[in-house]
């Protein structure tokens, strides 16, 4: 009998937006099975051609949610023309290479020709790709900006604006380079305006720049009563003088798959990553004051796994998506409960569960308060693992890697070797030497092939000055320092 049933690949929650086949068959080879709210709420209405503002928080699937239809109505024009089409504004370089990735990836059957420009990377290659023709520019406002002053790119040809994590452009400054590149953009356009957040000026950029918009808002996930949150939100306690040790000991607990530990400034950064890498993690620096190929390296190498801690600055706040990513670390607590959002953000995306830990000096309660009212989420405050915690956790880790090994099926090449030893010792003395050189092993090479980041167990006792980093942790922040459209950040 012919098994006449539909494949399950055939993705009908997305074929029910009205998505053209060849999008379909991408979606499906990239695993997508069902759109998020946002996408079911917002693909119909571009497809339509209307205007819309969406407000949902990040990881949501807003990329998709516009891209899917900007690049359907590019492709249904059936015309290839050298000047740009399409232009999508971001705030950061992280975010502007994400979003062209995911632009190419999803068009290219439809042979849509994506090109991001953003600041730190040269102008001459992107001139010759304007120059030779291109359906989408993805930018951050200050490079695109100069490109059209300088006359490199002309936006007469655009039939579609995307103003995404507008909240975010607006706090970096660029209000006033919105306002001229779209200025330049011919006024019968789609506009399409996404931000986390719906403060009053980001009414006012739709009131004038948008026709008639639709406006979805999508509430955070609630969680079910009795159920954990995908992200789970931890703090503790800590005094500043503390903190190294403090972020020793939760390394060797929780044993991130990898993780980003995020601090208030580029010197904050590159110090602790030092001391990590002094204690032989594999750890890279991320932020504003890093030339791009560097920053494009630390990205690479996070996802390729061949780094295992990453330590940024809120410039990698947004856009990032690594899958693998289990754990966010806040060095510090960030002012702005946006802020803490938006690093959080990073874990617990499209349905995957991930921890944010966070290490907050006794005085700053109050932000950990104004947080929760914020986002409505309960962030448990908990006693520091001592040290003691930490070494039964390496036990029980022992214990897991044994009990894997059990399942072996070379087992039966080492019995000569254990008979020889049961002839002149206890077996159950030879299991207990044999789980103690294995337990050892694991405590000085790490987890991860390195050495432990916290001290090998011993009596508390408090961290000598001369223990903190040159320059002092202890020293107040004098602002993000990464905030500004002149920062070389941006």
């Amino acid at each position: 009998m012919t098994d006449k049933s539909p494949p399950l690949s055939n993705n009908l929650g997305f074929a029910a937006l009205g998505l053209d086949k060849r999008l379909l068959e991408v979606l499906t080879s990239l695993g997508y099975e069902e759109p998020t709210p946002i996408q079911k709420e917002a693909i119909p209405i571009l497809l339509s051609g209307r205007d819309l503002v969406g407000q949902a928080a990040t990881g949501t699937g807003k990329t998709a949610a516009f891209a899917l239809p900007l690049i359907q109505r590019l492709a249904e024009s059936k015309v290839q023309k050298i000047l740009p089409r399409a232009l999508i504004l971001l705030p950061t370089r992280e975010l502007a290479m994400q979003v062209a990735e995911a632009v190419h990836r999803y068009g290219r059957e439809l042979n849509i020709r994506v090109l991001p420009i953003y600041g730190g990377q040269a102008y001459e290659p992107q001139i010759r790709s304007l120059q030779r023709g291109v359906d989408v520019v993805v930018a951050t406002p200050g490079r695109a900006l100069d490109h059209l002053r300088r006359g490199t790119m002309k936006l007469t040809g655009i039939t579609t604006v995307v103003l995404d994590e507008a909240d975010e452009m607006l706090d970096l400054g660029f209000l006033e380079d919105i306002e001229e590149i779209l200025k330049a953009t011919p006024s019968e356009r789609q506009v399409m305006l996404f931000s986390a957040t719906m403060a009053p000026r980001i009414a006012a950029i739709a009131k004038r720049h948008l026709n008639d918009p639709v406006r979805i808002n999508i509430e955070r996930e609630k969680v079910a009563a009795g159920a954990s949150p995908r992200v789970r939100q931890t703090a503790y306690i800590v005094p500043r003088a503390h903190k190294l040790e403090a972020l020793g000991r939760l390394l060797d607990l929780e044993d991130p798959t990898s993780a980003i530990i995020f601090c208030r400034t580029r010197t904050e950064v590159d110090e602790l990553t030092e001391v990590l890498r002094a204690h032989s993690y594999r750890a890279e620096s991320l932020h504003g004051g890093m030339n791009q190929s560097q920053r494009e390296r630390v990205i690479k190498r996070l996802k390729a796994g061949q780094a295992d801690l990453v330590v940024a600055t809120d410039v990698a706040a947004r856009g990032l998506d690594i899958d693998h990513l289990s754990h966010v670390i806040n060095f510090d607590v960030p002012s702005a409960p946006e802020a803490y959002v938006h690093r959080i953000g990073r874990v617990g995306r499209a349905g995957r569960e991930g921890v944010a830990l966070t290490l907050a000096q006794p005085r700053e309660h109050r932000l950990l308060s104004n947080i929760e009212r914020i986002t409505k989420q309960k962030i448990n405050i908990s006693k520091l693992p001592s040290y003691a915690d930490v070494a039964a956790r390496k036990l029980e880790q022992t214990k897991q890697d044994v009990q894997e090994s059990l399942s072996a099926t070379d087992l039966d090449r080492y019995r000569p070797l254990v008979e020889s030893l049961a002839n002149d010792n206890d077996i159950f003395q030879v299991a207990l030497a044999a789980l103690r050189l294995l337990h050892i092993s694991n405590e000085t090479q790490g987890r991860k092939g390195g050495a432990s980041a916290a001290p090998s167990p011993e009596p508390e006792k408090p961290r000598q000055q001369q223990e903190r980093p040159r320059g002092g942790y202890g020293e107040r922040s004098q602002g993000h320092g990464e905030r500004s459209r002149n920062n070389p950040g941006y």
